[in-house]
């Protein structure tokens, strides 16, 4: 299935495939900024808390880990993986941060303690990731926590105009309209605001995922509907109203030990996720654990394809161009690309 999907994206010489990117892209654009939320809602994050808590590391990130030289364990890959985010988006204390798609609140949760005199806004548009990242942000005494239940389609955030940064972990991927966002975004921070993304990408083609029936369409069918695979560069195709100031690279094989960390945590406590399953998904059980289990392996399979070098994690930093339209600085934006 790699493989296919592999030949599938990449197939024809090199205008061919850039053809192909740029009909995509006039596609996104006649789009709504994000497509079947309520589907991908009910399919992915509406499993119970307690089977994550069980499965993820101790900061709950439901996403790409960073598995540095003589790291082992996810809970070292996730601390890694936050620190770096903090750092490339250029966090301070004091700031006011917004958040797009927090998750389980890795990020948002590690943000108020790194920074407790930052104001913090989180946005998910699950009800129970509302209700686990308010529940433990309580526990460890966090007061500068704002969670809030939303279809990013409808989403205006509290103090528009006010946000120094706003920051994106694998929420991109769920979008659809880049440019309408990027132009949403750009009016929610100040004018010397920036905005850092993290997304998992495919080294040159973009392209959504789709259920036409076909058995393979599984993952679109159970876990990813409405998403779509970015494009490295795709980004570079909506300069309109935040300037690329600079990009990152972690090859595949990170998330490819994340997933397989999480498939071995799966197993581990089969026997107290079970009841879950059984409350969940009732005679279905034991088809939704195997779904699961094959979820995280297909995962970890396509990201370690040809030793990481064919989808892998993409950082981006951008500044707010209505900061740079008043410089005077060229529109076109720019970029300095670096791997870890």
């Amino acid at each position: 299935l790699c493989r296919a999907t592999q030949a599938l994206h990449t197939r024809g010489r090199s205008d061919e495939r850039r053809a192909r990117l740029a009909a995509w892209v006039e596609t996104m654009d006649a789009s709504p900024v994000a497509m079947a939320p309520e589907e991908s809602n009910e399919q992915h994050y509406e499993v119970p808390s307690a089977f994550f808590a069980e499965v993820l590391g101790p900061h709950r990130k439901y996403s790409c880990s960073y598995w540095g030289e003589g790291v082992t364990s996810l809970a070292d890959a996730e601390q890694a993986a936050l620190e770096i985010s903090c750092e490339r988006a250029e966090l301070r204390d004091g700031q006011r941060i917004l958040e797009l798609g927090c998750g389980w609140g890795s990020l948002t949760l590690f943000m108020a303690s790194q920074y407790p005199k930052a104001q913090i806004t989180a946005v998910s548009h699950s009800r129970t990731q509302r209700e686990t990242i308010l529940e433990l942000a309580a526990e460890r005494g966090l007061t500068n926590v704002e969670v809030i239940t939303c279809d990013l389609n409808d989403f205006e955030p509290p103090d528009a105009g006010q946000y120094d940064r706003v920051v994106s972990i694998e929420m991109f991927e769920h979008m659809r309209n880049y440019r309408e966002l990027l132009r949403r975004i750009s009016t929610w921070l100040t004018p010397q605001g920036k905005l850092f993304v993290h997304i998992f990408c495919h080294r040159e083609a973009a392209y959504p995922y789709v259920d036409n029936g076909d058995p393979n369409d599984w993952m679109t069918r159970h876990f990813f509907a409405g998403g779509m695979m970015p494009a490295n560069d795709l980004f570079q195709h909506f300069p309109d109203h935040m300037r690329l100031e600079q990009q990152w690279r972690w090859d595949g094989t990170h998330y490819e030990k994340t997933s397989n960390a999480w498939l071995h945590n799966m197993d581990l406590v089969k026997a107290r996720c079970w009841p879950l399953f059984e409350a969940t998904y009732g005679e279905d059980a034991q088809r939704w654990w195997g779904r699961w289990r094959l979820f995280f392996m297909a995962c970890a399979e396509f990201f370690g394809l040809e030793g990481g070098e064919e989808w892998w994690v993409s950082h981006y930093r951008f500044s707010n161009q209505r900061s740079q339209a008043n410089e005077g600085l060229d529109d076109a934006g720019a970029s300095a690309s670096g791997s870890d």
